[in-house]
């Protein structure tokens, strides 16, 4: 399977420590070996990396791991390919534009008999079950907002649940962010973490590596973290609940659904 990172920030960061410990997991820590990939959203400025190697293994990524990068949303990807060949075409994020904004989407997951109609922009360019989700999502926006941009409250209001349909072919966990916020989603398995003042002292769990972030970040900084496996130590990860929907914008969580359970006892 793969694994998901995103961060979401008030102020302009770089996650490069955390992103150390995440490429880590692509070959050395753990099997995710069939490419990478990274997002970086800063304003209207839209900036995505994929390779078909492992990240472990990748100057490239080694490269965004000690240096920092700054922006208000990323996303990063590594993959363990469930569908598809290993190709620079089926690396997550994928990006497509629609209403004026460029948007950038990764999934962790494995979709079966999930073959939907697509057309124009919204046509794949690999064979993941992924990038069709994704296209489909986006098809789906464009035909019921047709050029408007919507607040992302109205979004994620109208995207849960098709996330939901989505899920019942199989896992669905997912990153979308546009630079204005980021949504995730979990079928099965996705962490969150908030940091804010006062910063503590912070341990990767992939590696010899250990940073107090009060040298990192001043007292406006606050950002949200999100991943399919929590990525330090000494911090409270939080599980999703399978079925939830969070919307991240200026590193607060400004929108949630509920999840299965709750819909369930409701």
């Amino acid at each position: 399977m793969c694994e998901l990172f995103a961060l979401n920030s008030h102020l302009a960061a770089a996650a490069n420590f955390s992103l150390s410990g995440f490429a880590a997991r692509g070959g050395r820590t753990a099997d995710h070996v069939d490419g990478w990939g990274l997002a970086f959203h800063e304003g209207e400025r839209c900036e995505v990396i994929v390779e078909d190697r492992p990240a472990a293994e990748s100057d490239l990524a080694s490269h965004y791991g000690r240096h920092p990068v700054q922006a208000r949303n990323i996303i990063a990807h590594i993959r363990k390919a469930t569908q598809g060949v290993r190709s620079v075409e089926n690396c997550h994020p994928f990006r497509r534009d629609w209403a004026g904004r460029t948007w950038v989407f990764a999934h962790n997951g494995d979709l079966k008999d999930f073959h939907p109609a697509l057309s124009g922009a919204f046509t794949p360019a690999g064979q993941t079950d992924s990038e069709r989700a994704f296209c489909w999502l986006m098809q789906r926006l464009q035909q019921h907002f047709g050029n408007r941009l919507p607040d992302w409250h109205e979004l994620a209001a109208t995207l849960a649940p098709w996330l939901h349909e989505i899920a019942e072919h199989g896992r669905f966990n997912l990153l979308l962010t546009d630079g204005r916020a980021m949504l995730a989603h979990a079928s099965t398995r996705l962490h969150w973490l908030r940091r804010q003042p006062p910063f503590g002292h912070v341990r990767l769990r992939d590696g010899d590596l250990s940073v107090d972030l009060a040298t990192l970040n001043g007292p406006r900084d606050r950002m949200t973290l999100v991943a399919t496996e929590p990525l330090t130590h000494d911090e409270a990860w939080t599980a999703f609940q399978p079925g939830e929907v969070r919307v991240f914008a200026d590193g607060n969580c400004v929108y949630l659904s509920e999840g299965l359970a709750e819909r369930a006892a409701a």
